[in-house]
């Protein structure tokens, strides 16, 4: 296991220049620049703001410069957001989003993990059929519904919790159900289907016919296999929801990563979209090499580090 790990983080500088090499690469090859919404002014001026973010320079030259500011560990200037450099702006929208994503994958495990089991373990009964269509409602129903409905019920009918923002404790159950809504649905039915593929398999049989109590059998035995689904779908799950969802940003007013990822795009902020980027890859490969390690644990079928 240790072998794995090493392995896995060896690679990982690797991979994020495969990553941002291939993001410089589509970014500077579409059309339009950061400055094209810019008001009209004199040529000379605009050489001296390209010359100034380095976009005098090919792009060969202005990706080794970035790679030199980033073995520093800075990550450049934002063009678009006059005195802030990407540091500051994703060193604060980061812990925002970590921790609406905690509480939401959090919540999502929760709701997820016991409606699945108890759907799986009772086929085809009135639970079966009420939970996974639940789960079929909240995948189907975009965020900005689901949080426009809680808003409309918890706050404006109920005045229960305040409409949004930041820094109250009471401020985070709205946007936290909101955003781990699809994923508990997702999470529901994975735990159903790895249920159901387990509970006829000959271990547990086995365990049935020696008589063993219902509930040792699902906590020794059933459990294990039937989680491995959902342990594989929360890799690339929790890499998404720690970094925010825009729309769940935007609804509630929180200052997290989410409005970066679509600002960024928008407004052509080069440094920006590269700092989130690696945000995000970062983060995706080491959730994915904690689900890989986990999923050794439950299945010793699995060999690690081979």
């Amino acid at each position: 296991m240790l072998r794995l790990i090493l392995h896995r983080l060896l690679w990982l500088p690797l991979v994020l220049l495969v990553v941002l090499a291939a993001t410089t690469w589509l970014m500077r090859a579409a059309p339009g620049s950061p400055f094209a919404a810019e008001k009209q002014v004199d040529r000379e001026i605009q050489e001296q703001m390209l010359k100034k973010w380095g976009e005098d320079k090919n792009g060969r030259q202005w990706f080794v410069a970035y790679l030199k500011g980033l073995v520093r560990g800075d990550l450049g200037p934002s063009y678009r957001v006059q005195g802030r450099t990407v540091n500051d702006l994703l060193g604060s929208a980061l812990p925002v989003s970590l921790t609406l994503g905690l509480l939401a994958l959090f919540l999502a495990l929760l709701v997820g993990v016991p409606a699945g089991f108890l759907a799986g373990l009772r086929q085809n009964s009135l639970w079966d059929y009420g939970s996974m269509a639940l789960a079929l409602l909240g995948i189907s129903l975009p965020a900005f519904v689901v949080g426009a409905v809680l808003v409309i019920v918890l706050v404006f009918n109920w005045n229960a919790f305040p409409v949004g923002g930041w820094g109250a404790l009471s401020q985070l159950p709205l946007p936290a159900v909101t955003l781990a809504a699809p994923f508990a649905a997702v999470i529901a039915r994975l735990s159903r289907a790895g249920v159901l593929e387990v509970v006829h398999e000959d271990y547990v049989r086995t365990a049935k016919a020696k008589g063993l109590p219902k509930g040792e059998i699902v906590l020794k035995h059933l459990i294990r296999g039937a989680i491995l689904p959902v342990v594989s779908y929360l890799g690339p799950a929790a890499a998404a929801i720690f970094t925010g969802s825009f729309v769940v940003e935007k609804l509630f007013r929180i200052p997290g990563m989410g409005m970066h990822f679509v600002n960024s795009a928008i407004n052509r902020d080069y440094l920006l979209i590269l700092g989130v980027v690696l945000v995000y890859s970062t983060l995706l490969v080491l959730f994915n090499l904690v689900v890989d390690v986990a999923y050794g644990l439950l299945d010793p079928r699995v060999r690690l580090g081979k």
